[in-house]
């Protein structure tokens, strides 16, 4: 999807290392009165106060994404003429059978998502639809689910637009963002705010799933059953528009179709070919897969086969959709951890705020960025704030050896060696009985981290609290299911002392910001807007103060604060907590 630049509230890069992409479309969302994507804008998404969680069942993240691959399956994507009836398009295709829902949205021309009621429509638009014949070029007769529809004569064309109503699918420019921060009553509704301007929708989320379908009917030729599940940032709750789809190839899923099957005494087997590795197995199997997007996939550009990473891969721009995606197998591990988050995102409402606010904080600094290297990422940034969650009296997050106490037998998960167990039915749960707001909950953020022990002290989830550093990076956060990994040894000792000194300047700004919202008249940045402007703190500092390392300044400043504030406490922990 294309995500709009944050221009003066983000700084980017202005090289890459990563390999040239297709630039993506400007994705625009189209919707009509009654259909889906008008009815999910409609709804009013409340958030629901700390500590009054809603009470309605929720779903665990395997039936989640079992119900989204199955309503992918029921869904085909069509390039549309650019002006079109759509009384009479629903019409044409209704013959096939009913519909269950559609929208229509803007990339590199004119897309339609339609999902039938059943699978035998799919087949039943199939046998009407013709390979189409070139006079200069030859076609590839594949037949997938993305089609495209011609008018049979111009004079058919109507002039009118589409629809009525129009929705960017693409996050707010800075302007606009601006202005919803600064027009909020609160801090608490400043990030709010920027979760609802950022966070996936609902048709992008369909959108996301039906490219993974699409891409599974292509694998599906050479391994019949496999299943392509998206995983990461398009499924664990905190994915933001214009995100990369991540997905995985499972074909563990033919090995369970297998079970069962040989009875007597007898057992048949397939013929198979012999590789010397695991590791052999899966290059080989991308680098075919990778063949077949590149000559065969529709909408499947700019194909590269990265088979020697760490974890193989094959990366490629699905043109339609706008998404750059990265497909790897034998990666469950990953799917596992996408789960965790998803579970952490669901049982409290403040969690996706924080996660949201303090991701875009970091990437105006340039904390983090999408081309790799030395400075921490998304994930990581996510784990720290479920650290701090974790170190909440009361906590607001659980431990991971809590979610793990709760397991029962069928929750029982073991990949490679390493044990993923974990609670999957959210609703067994408890939740928490903590009531801080975001607003306080951000300020403490910044001054845990500003003042936490980087240089001897580790982060670990699993039990939730500060450990003895196992080697010399500068940081070190244990990875939940491979307690051997550091999942932010990338890092450099530069961005992580940059990290902390944004973080104290980050909270002092916060203690010097008026607990009252200026009038919208002066337009003066207030609250979450200070912290999104890169320089932003140097104007708010006394002149004669700018001299001194920002790291001392700001120490100085929030002690001196801390020791003279009535309203600052320690707790048993050596922890200060605000009222």
């Amino acid at each position: 999807m294309a995500a709009r630049s944050v221009g003066l509230l983000t700084r980017l890069p202005l090289c890459s290392q990563r390999p040239a992409q297709v630039p993506r479309p400007a994705f625009r969302l189209l919707s009509c009165p009654g259909t889906v994507a008008a009815d999910v804008r409609s709804e009013e998404h409340l958030v629901a106060k700390p500590g009054s969680e809603d009470k309605a069942p929720k779903k665990r993240f395997s039936e989640v994404q079992k119900e989204r691959r199955e309503q992918a399956q029921r869904t085909v994507l069509i390039h549309c003429p650019s002006k079109i009836s759509e009384k009479k398009f629903l019409k044409y295709l209704s013959q096939h059978g009913p519909i269950n829902n559609h929208f229509f949205y803007e990339s590199f021309g004119l897309y339609a998502v339609v999902e039938f009621c059943q699978k035998d429509s799919i087949n039943s638009l199939k046998n009407e639809t013709h390979t189409p014949c070139l006079d200069t070029e030859a076609v590839i007769p594949f037949k997938s689910r993305f089609f495209n529809l011609k008018l049979k004569h111009q004079s058919n064309r109507i002039s009118e637009p589409l629809c009525t109503q129009s929705s960017s699918q693409s996050p707010p420019s800075s302007k606009k963002l601006f202005e919803l921060l600064n027009y909020a009553e609160s801090m608490d509704d400043q990030l709010n705010t920027l979760l609802k301007a950022f966070q996936l929708t609902e048709e992008n989320i369909k959108l996301r799933y039906l490219t993974c379908s699409l891409i599974e009917d292509i694998a599906a030729a050479y391994f019949p059953s496999c299943v392509v599940w998206p995983f990461g940032s398009s499924v664990n709750s905190f994915g933001k528009l214009g995100c990369d789809l991540d997905m995985f190839l499972d074909l563990d899923e033919i090995e369970k179709c297998d079970v069962h099957k040989n009875v007597g005494n007898f057992l048949m087997e397939f013929q198979v070919k012999n590789v010397p590795s695991g590791r052999i197995a899966t290059q080989k199997i991308l680098s075919v897969i990778g063949e077949c997007l590149d000559h065969f996939g529709p909408g499947c550009v700019g194909v590269q086969k990265i088979l020697n990473a760490r974890c193989p891969l094959v990366r490629f721009s699905h043109q339609a959709s706008g998404f750059q995606c990265d497909l790897t197998t034998n990666n469950r591990i990953a799917l596992k951890s996408s789960e965790l988050l998803y579970i952490y995102g669901s049982l409290d409402s403040r969690v996706r705020a924080l996660v949201f606010s303090l991701r875009f904080w970091a990437r105006a600094h340039s904390l983090t960025s999408s081309i790799p290297g030395a400075w921490i990422t998304n994930f990581s940034l996510t784990v720290m704030v479920i650290f701090f969650l974790q170190r909440r009296s009361p906590p607001i997050l659980p431990t991971l050896d809590s979610l793990k106490s709760l397991a029962d037998a069928e929750d029982r998960c073991v990949i490679e060696g390493s044990n993923c167990t974990f609670i999957q039915d959210l609703n067994k749960i408890k939740p928490s009985g903590n009531t801080e707001t975001l607003e306080l909950l951000l300020k403490e953020f910044f001054e845990y981290f500003g003042n936490f022990s980087f240089n001897k002290n580790s982060i670990n989830i699993r039990q939730g609290k500060e450990q003895n550093k196992p080697d010399s990076s500068p940081l070190h956060i244990q990875n939940p299911f491979e307690p051997s990994l550091n999942i932010s040894k990338n890092v450099s000792q530069s961005q992580l002392q940059k990290l902390v000194d944004l973080a104290r300047e980050s909270a002092w700004i916060l203690q010097q910001e008026d607990r009252h919202q200026p009038s919208p008249s002066s337009k003066r940045p207030w609250g979450l807007t200070t912290l999104l402007i890169p320089t932003a703190g140097s104007k708010f500092l006394p002149k004669k103060k700018r001299k001194k390392p920002v790291s001392e300044r700001v120490k100085s400043l929030l002690e001196s604060i801390k020791d003279n504030s009535p309203e600052s406490s320690t707790n048993t922990d050596g922890k200060t907590a605000m009222s």
